[in-house]
Formats: structure tokens, C-alpha cells, sequence
């Protein structure tokens, strides 16, 4: 009878120090600011004003919420529906035209595929230029208009989305787009009809993605949307803020009540954001 050496399996055991550590940076960095925010927003505008990580002595949930909503007739409103129509519109685009870009680059490779993948990763490279985007607005007529504001919006994030996109279309067998092309489908109806439903896991990343970064863009719209009336979210924070004097109680509860629509989305799609992001890692 021969004998047998059975080759020993190690299991790797957990690193609990690691996960400790992990676990301690991420409550340093995100759920102690978030605390002593959520902290302040409870407060008086007195207590609020001396910044100190403590409970609230009075506490004026209500209130500061009120106050916030009431400040300057009820802007806080306008900014919603003016933010949630600029990323409704200007994600919907990014969408369909970073899908189809996408799409004719990856399957329709040709001598202009490199120049426009160049330039498609120039626009994640090169900063944007904003005096020079004002001076076209308004040669166009699109200045202080949402129009405008959107179709920054999409040209700024485009490039990223035909990135994610066109990794993902590199996983989609070819034979589908000769199966359709032989049963008489056309390059519109091989894209709506074949292709772009098979897009669904990066598709739902782009949309919580790009609907995150667009309604909380601060940036854009106080350069390329400015006025009262064309307020969107991010911009309500100067309600609070003067030269002389913050009221740090309602500018915190401001920030909470902007913030729950992004956070309610981020926990919903978590999983669906990581697969739509490393799908087209894995499977290519």
C-alpha cells in the first residue's frame, strides 16, 4: 500500500485588525462629520453658533426645518423642482448619447475611432474652461438658461459614460448583432431593440451615479446658471451665509434635507452601482 501525502490546505483567516482599522477610518472620516452635523441642524441658532460636538440643549427639529423650507418665499422649493428637472433631462442624455457613442465605437471601428476615443478621454483629462463655455452660452443664446446648464452638464460627464458603456458593449457577444442584421434589422433598431436592453446593469450606474453628481453640482450652476430665480439646491446653502454672520443651525439642516434624495439612492443601488462597474472588468 503506497502512501499518500495529502497536500495541506491553508485557509486564510480574517484580519480583524485590518477590518478594525478600516472600520475606525471610515467613522473618522464620514460618520463623525455626519454626526456632528445632524448635531448642529437640531440646535438653536445660539447654541449652533459656538460649533461644539455636544447634544443639543433645546432641540428645534421642526423649527429649523421650517425655517429652511420658509427662507426667501419658499426658495428651497423652486431649487428642488429646478434641480430635479436639470438631472432628470441631463442624465437622460447622458444615457441614451453616451450608449450609442459607445456603441459605434465599439462595433463600428474605423479610422475615426482613435481620434474620437482620444478626444472622449480628453474630456475626463483636461479641465473644463469656463470663461470660454460662458462666452459660447451666450453667443447662442443659452446663457442663465437650464437649457444651457444641461447641456453643460452632459457634455462635462459624457466622456465618462461612453467609458462605462463601451467596456460594458465589449462583453456583448457579436453574434447578437449579426443574428438581428440577418433577421432585417436596421443600425436603430439593432441598437433599441438588441443592444441597448442588455446595457440595463451600467445603465442603473450611470443613472445613480450621474444623478448624484448632477444634483449635487455646486460649481456649474453658480457659474453657468446664476439669479435667484434659476436657484438649484446646492446654491440655497448662501440663504444662511453672509458676511457678517452664519446661521449654522438652518445652513446644517439645509445640507441634510439636500443631502437625503442622493444617500436614499446610494442605498437602494449599492449593489447595482459595484456590478454595473465591474462588469465589463470581469467579463472582458
Amino acid at each position: 500500500m503506497n502512501g499518500t501525502v495529502k497536500p495541506t490546505v491553508r485557509t486564510r483567516r480574517p484580519n480583524y485588525w485590518l477590518t478594525a482599522l478600516a472600520t475606525l477610518a471610515f467613522a473618522v472620516v464620514f460618520l463623525v462629520p455626519f454626526v456632528f452635523i445632524l448635531l448642529t441642524a437640531f440646535k438653536g441658532d445660539q447654541e449652533a453658533a459656538r460649533l461644539e460636538f455636544s447634544l443639543p440643549t433645546d432641540w428645534q427639529i421642526v423649527e429649523n426645518v421650517q425655517a429652511v423650507f420658509e427662507a426667501r418665499d419658499y426658495i428651497l422649493i423652486i431649487a428642488f423642482i429646478n434641480s430635479v428637472v436639470l438631472t432628470v433631462a441631463s442624465v437622460s442624455l447622458m444615457v441614451f448619447l453616451g450608449a450609442m457613442v459607445a456603441f459605434v465605437l465599439q462595433r463600428r471601428a474605423g479610422r475615426t475611432t482613435g481620434p474620437i476615443s482620444f478626444l472622449v478621454l480628453s474630456g475626463l483629462i483636461i479641465p473644463p474652461a469656463v470663461v470660454p463655455t460662458i462666452w459660447v452660452l451666450q453667443e447662442i443664446g443659452l446663457f442663465k438658461t437650464l437649457l444651457g446648464l444641461i447641456l453643460v452638464e452632459v457634455a462635462f460627464h459624457l466622456p465618462f459614460c461612453v467609458l462605462l458603456f463601451r467596456a460594458f458593449i465589449a462583453t456583448v457577444p457579436r453574434e447578437l448583432d449579426e443574428s438581428a442584421v440577418i433577421d432585417g434589422a436596421g443600425p436603430v433598431r439593432l441598437f433599441f431593440r438588441v443592444i441597448f436592453p442588455l446595457l440595463r446593469p451600467v445603465t442603473v450606474t450611470v443613472i445613480v451615479v450621474q444623478s448624484v453628481g448632477v444634483f449635487n453640482d455646486f460649481v456649474n450652476p453658480l457659474y453657468f446658471l446664476p439669479g435667484e430665480e434659476n436657484a438649484t439646491v446646492q446654491l440655497t446653502l448662501f440663504n444662511f451665509q453672509s458676511q457678517f454672520e452664519t446661521q449654522y443651525n438652518l445652513l446644517f439642516m439645509d445640507i441634510l434635507i439636500i443631502t437625503i434624495p442622493p444617500l436614499i439612492m446610494f442605498l437602494f443601488f449599492n449593489r447595482q452601482i459595484v456590478a454595473g462597474m465591474t462588469s465589463g472588468a470581469i467579463k472582458g
